[in-house]
């Protein structure tokens, strides 16, 4: 039973992440679910109202970010076989904005509770995305009043203000990662899903252009989708087309490969890259070229109803990577891959080939081995 609720909340989500960019289509076709305030399944019965959120965190206090190096965290897990690096004297940082866990209807943000399925999430996004990232670096990850997945259905403007809300809590904790925690040293922008769609908006108007992008080793701004157009108004950043290219940003949406000939025009203009050729091209990567996959730990808690209680959740090491496991080729914006149909990485796929949740998933060591080599050829052009 745990595991056909597993792969039917699965299905949902992958369904809500492939059905986002289609809302006025669907609704105009009448196959939305419209409420007052949004789609799908409801979500909050009011509309978006600031004041009704809880207090922005203050970032002085440990509490108030889901990973550093001070403390031990599931960012610090790694995977059968490898080693972190010690986060307490580590010459680059990572910033590192985590996507959506607060699946709940019951208020437009997170209220940030301190014991809650949410944070469990958190926790579980730390343990396995974030952490590749300690083969590298020190991981800086903040909470913040993150958006209700609820707000992806609404209308335009509603996500829009939500999330233009919400960006304010990552905005204030990368102001004081800089001033507080990063001493001038060279840092990384990581993220997925949510996370992204904030973070793409912190490098144009707080990275690119500034006295911050000569420290910016690179981002991997990966799931949620980047328009070519939005990286055509940066002035500084571009799209990475090398694994050692610098002061770029890698992006890729992971979509099964039995859709590589479907029409998504939605997609098109979307830029992509290969995370095991680190290419921006179309060409279909070599198998013995992948770095390896690595199972997920631990359960994320997909629940969109009832309270918000934690569900007791731990997160023990990762398993050791699995080599060689997958091909990649981007295509039309969008990053497909080898079908996962039988595998245990299906339950984090979903319908219309969209594997959202395995953007970080079948790329782990890809992600892992290519942080640590630009980390290397930062400081490499450093020393010089």
């Amino acid at each position: 039973m745990k595991k056909t609720l597993l792969i039917f909340a699965c299905f949902l989500l992958a369904f809500i992440a492939w059905a986002f960019p289609y809302i006025d289509e669907l609704r105009d076709q009448g196959l939305t679910f419209e409420t007052a305030y949004g789609y799908f399944f409801g979500g909050p019965d009011h509309p978006f109202n600031p004041n009704d959120a809880v207090p922005q965190l203050d970032y002085s206090k440990e509490s108030s970010w889901a990973s550093l190096p001070s403390i031990d965290d599931e960012a610090d897990l790694t995977p059968a076989g490898e080693e972190g690096i010690d986060q307490l004297n580590s010459k680059v940082d990572v910033f590192f904005v985590h996507p959506t866990g607060y699946l709940k209807g019951h208020t437009w943000t997170d209220p940030l509770e301190e014991e809650s399925a949410t944070k469990e999430n958190t926790q579980w996004m730390m343990a396995n995305q974030a952490s590749a990232y300690n083969g590298c670096c020190s991981i800086y990850a903040p909470h913040y009043r993150q958006a209700s997945i609820y707000s992806y259905f609404g209308t335009d403007e509603l996500r829009d203000e939500v999330h233009a809300f919400v960006y304010q809590d990552v905005k204030k904790s990368f102001e004081y990662f800089i001033k507080n925690f990063s001493n001038g040293r060279p840092f990384i922008i990581a993220s997925h899903s949510q996370g992204t769609h904030h973070s793409i908006r912190l490098l144009a108007e707080e990275i690119d252009g500034t006295d911050l992008y000569p420290r910016m080793v690179g981002a991997y701004i990966i799931g949620g989708t980047i328009s070519k157009d939005r990286m055509n108004e940066m002035s500084e950043i571009s799209i990475c087309d090398g694994a050692t290219q610098l002061g770029c940003l890698v992006h890729w949406d992971t979509y099964n490969v039995n859709y590589l000939n479907r029409e998504m025009p939605t997609y098109k203009n979307n830029i992509c890259v290969n995370p095991i050729t680190w290419k921006n091209e179309g060409a279909i990567s070599n198998l013995a070229d992948a770095k390896g996959a690595v199972y997920v730990s631990g359960e994320f808690a997909l629940d969109f109803t009832g309270d918000d209680g934690p569900k007791g959740e731990s997160f023990g090491p990762l398993e050791a990577p699995l080599k060689q496991y997958v091909q990649a080729q981007c295509k039309n914006g969008l990053l497909f891959v080898t079908d996962q149909t039988g595998t245990r990485f299906q339950a984090f796929g979903g319908s219309k080939g969209n594997y959202h949740g395995l953007d970080y998933a079948l790329f782990y060591m890809d992600i892992r081995e290519n942080a640590m080599l630009k980390v290397k050829t930062y400081l490499d052009n450093i020393s010089q």
